[in-house]
Formats: C-alpha cells, sequence, structure tokens
C-alpha cells in the first residue's frame, strides 16, 4: 500500500472484469476509487472493498443526461475526480451484414458515447486545476481488425481517434490523456459479457463459425492477467509523460506489429499513385 500522494479515481464499470482488477488495483495502492456499477448489490460489494475509500455511484453510462449529476455527487463525497478510467463497454460479435443497425447504436452507446459524456464531466474540474489523467480503455481491436467483431472494432477504433486529438487540445492546460489497449484478458468479455448476434446467412458460415467456436473455446484461457493490467495502469499513472497509447499483452505487441509491417509496405506499394492526386507543377 502507497502513502505517496493517493489520488481520486473515477473508473467505469468496476463489478467484474478489468474494472474491478483496475479499482481492486488502486484501493490496495492506497488511492482513492469511484466506481460505477448498475445494481445495488454491486454497489454493495464494492464498498465493503475498502471502508472509507471505495466509492460506488450507480449509474448506467449510457445514461447521459444523469452523468453531470452523479458526477458532481461523487466528487462532492469522494473529492475531485484525478484520474478518470473510462473502462465500461462489452463486445459484441456478428457478421456486420447480419447485425442490425441497433446492434451498432448499442455498441457505440456505451463504448464510445459514454465515455464521451463521462470525460465532459471531469473536465471542466481538471481545467480549473490545470491537472488531470484520462485513460480510456479501447483494445487491440482498435488497431487491429478481426472478422466477425466489426462494430466492435469500429468503436474502439473511434475512441482511439477521440482519445488522440482530446490530448492535443488538452495538452497545455495540464490534463494528460492515454489510450490503454488490452489484448486477450481472462475477463468474461468474450463470454457472458460478450453480445452475439444469430447466424443467418450461410455464405458466412466458413468464416464466422471457426472464429465463434475458437472464441467460446479460449473463454476463460485468455493469456493475459488482469491484475498485471492494474499495475500497468498505475504506472502510466505515474508517469511523468505517459504514453499517447499503451497497448498491453504479448498477442497485442504481435499483432500490432504484423499490421504495421503490412501497412508500411502496402503504403510502399502504392506511393506512387498517391502522390499522383495534386495539381501539376
Amino acid at each position: 500500500m502507497t502513502t505517496a500522494s493517493p489520488k481520486t479515481f473515477l473508473i467505469t464499470g468496476v463489478s467484474s472484469g478489468l474494472g474491478q482488477a483496475f479499482a481492486e488495483g488502486a484501493l490496495d495502492a492506497g488511492h482513492v476509487v469511484i466506481g460505477t456499477v448498475r445494481r445495488e448489490d454491486d454497489a454493495e460489494a464494492f464498498a465493503a472493498k475498502a471502508a472509507g475509500r471505495a466509492h460506488p455511484l450507480l449509474l448506467d453510462v449510457t445514461d447521459y443526461a444523469a452523468i453531470p449529476a452523479a458526477v458532481a455527487g461523487a466528487e462532492r463525497q469522494a473529492g475531485p475526480v484525478d484520474i478518470l478510467v473510462n473502462n465500461a463497454g462489452y463486445g459484441h460479435e456478428g457478421v456486420m451484414e447480419e447485425s442490425s443497425m441497433d446492434d451498432l447504436q448499442r455498441q457505440f452507446a456505451a463504448n464510445v458515447f459514454g465515455a464521451v459524456a463521462m470525460t465532459k464531466a471531469v473536465l471542466p474540474g481538471m481545467r480549473k486545476r490545470r491537472a488531470g489523467h484520462i485513460i480510456n480503455v479501447t483494445s487491440m481491436g482498435g488497431f487491429i481488425t478481426m472478422p466477425g467483431i466489426s462494430f466492435y472494432c469500429g468503436s474502439k477504433f473511434a475512441l482511439e481517434g477521440i482519445s488522440e486529438a482530446l490530448r492535443k487540445e488538452v495538452a497545455s492546460l495540464g490534463i494528460r490523456v492515454t489510450a490503454l489497449a488490452p489484448g486477450q484478458f481472462r475477463t468474461d468479455w468474450a463470454g457472458r459479457s460478450m453480445d452475439r448476434t444469430p447466424r443467418s446467412i450461410a455464405d458466412y458460415d466458413s468464416v464466422m463459425d471457426p472464429i465463434r467456436a475458437a472464441r467460446k473455446a479460449k473463454s476463460g484461457q485468455q493469456p493475459g492477467d488482469p491484475a498485471k493490467a492494474a499495475q500497468a495502469l498505475l504506472a502510466i499513472v505515474d508517469a511523468p509523460d505517459p504514453p499517447v497509447r499503451l497497448f498491453l499483452g504479448d498477442d497485442a505487441l504481435s499483432l500490432v506489429d504484423a499490421k504495421l509491417d503490412a501497412m508500411r509496405a502496402e503504403i510502399t506499394e502504392w506511393e506512387t499513385l498517391s502522390r499522383s492526386t495534386g495539381f501539376a507543377s
């Protein structure tokens, strides 16, 4: 447990998965944590983790209108938010053609719009104090893609772009922004937390059936340790110059490296055509 400058964290989605690990890691290090949950029994369980330092906040991050007042009330109780960790969200699995527009809207509502609404709620206080750190939990799926999770990847690509641009907007105000991009961690993301669209178009069977079976089989066996992800989060919070984005896990780094190599090769192959579109000098 640390005794040096404890901070107040606001972490969304602390009842399970990486959010739970992040909250427990911060509490174990001596920090104060406001953690959003959606059920009363989860609120009671969270408060019991560290009396006086674990502050549950009943909130659905897709209820945008409720967020400003909820955050203000939590800050009155626990103190101004130093670190916002936008973790709440879920995965959607489904071929794009088979998935509905409602599926897409729900995915972006939780994974993108909720994070933006939470960020907008803490920014005025951070600006006033000229200090703060916003950490948006994205995914390796915010840089690399896989078939069958197009809506999920789209939402994480969006949050990556928002994070990077926001960092440039607030850097002169003393506010830091980091996209934290995990690979596969041993959580319920691919299990009960995954929303799966039913299959309906046989043309996609050869692509989707093996992917869906493999993902279900791997649930609970993923290589990443959530407790170690929490320690990585604490490390970037303490860093004097935290990264724009941090990938977590050997799998994430390997897949990202492969994509960067492929991108550079493709850019080189098509460079002449890319440069051919300007007015002649």
